[in-house]
């Protein structure tokens, strides 16, 4: 048993040791960045610091966001998720959009950059990003979270490669606009993964209908069933940006009232459990029910 729950914690237990040594390699590059003037290095930190933020929320997914639902948080805890994503994107978004200006206003001058600590900062990450890809592929088995955590560190673990190569040609050159470019390139791949975590989280926080699901089509299927007139106050949401939820107002047929004599409640959850839609809520009404509630609205 006690096998068991080890291995059971292992995802776990990677995710964290992946956090630390990338929140720690961060702290170094963005102190190394600024003593030493190179936008490569703060570019890289940055880097660093959206992947210590992904690994963190991996954790909060593992550790908050799997509680089960209570009395006042009926939906559970999975937005928490959510919120720190959103933190994350704004704030990786605001600095590298600083670092790009920086970047830009560079262009064509010169600026002194201490090549030492630039490669010796660089170099210890990119021990640091290795390190923390043995860990997660070691422990972290068929966990999805690690498998995902795995693919930042390879991705930081590239930019500290980018780094060493133009402190390497400074120092070797003393053509200083090579830690331009390696920030320029470093930024175009960041803030584009930046952008996008922050639409994806606006979405979420929205309550757009969750990517993947064509809300069109799953009116046209529920609207199909036997027994079913129209469909109206379809919703399909996510509170965590993963989980599909969904409610809908299925108009029946007079015969089909109460629900259980056509099984229109059964046919239509499991017509949206084939569109990858496990949670439903299905309020099954007749034709008259339909004219109260415009009453109600004031329509």
């Amino acid at each position: 048993m006690a096998h068991d729950h080890d291995h059971g914690h292992a995802p776990l237990r990677a995710l964290g040791v992946a956090a630390a040594i990338t929140g720690t390699i961060f702290t170094a590059e963005l102190v190394g960045g600024l003593v030493s003037g190179s936008l490569a290095l703060l570019s890289d930190a940055m880097h660093m610091l959206s992947d210590a933020a992904g690994l963190l929320i991996a954790l909060l997914a593992a550790l908050v966001g799997k509680r089960a639902a209570s009395a006042s948080a009926t939906f559970g805890y999975r937005r928490v998720e959510v919120l720190a994503a959103l933190f994350n994107a704004v704030a990786v978004t605001g600095v590298v959009v600083w670092i790009l200006v920086q970047a830009i206003g560079r262009l064509g001058g010169h600026h002194d950059i201490d090549t030492t600590m630039m490669l010796g900062v660089a170099a210890v990450g990119l021990v640091a990003n290795v390190a923390s890809a043995w860990v997660l592929s070691r422990h972290g088995g068929d966990d999805l979270n690690v498998r995902g955590a795995l693919l930042h560190v390879l991705a930081d673990l590239l930019g500290s490669v980018a780094v060493i190569i133009a402190g390497l040609v400074i120092r070797w050159t003393g053509w200083a606009p090579a830690d331009t470019i390696a920030s320029l390139a470093i930024v175009a791949f960041v803030l584009p993964r930046s952008l996008g975590l922050l639409w994806q989280t606006l979405g979420v926080l929205m309550e757009r209908a969750p990517r993947g699901v064509d809300t069109r089509e799953v009116k046209r299927v529920l609207a199909g069933l036997p027994g079913v007139t129209d469909v109206h106050d379809l919703h399909v949401w996510s509170t965590d940006g993963v989980t599909p939820l969904a409610t809908a107002h299925l108009v029946v047929d007079e015969a089909c009232v109460p629900a259980g004599e056509c099984g229109v409640l059964g046919a239509a959850q499991a017509a949206l459990r084939e569109l990858h839609i496990e949670h439903s809520t299905i309020q099954l009404e007749h034709p008259g029910h339909v004219e109260h509630e415009a009453v109600c609205r004031g329509q």
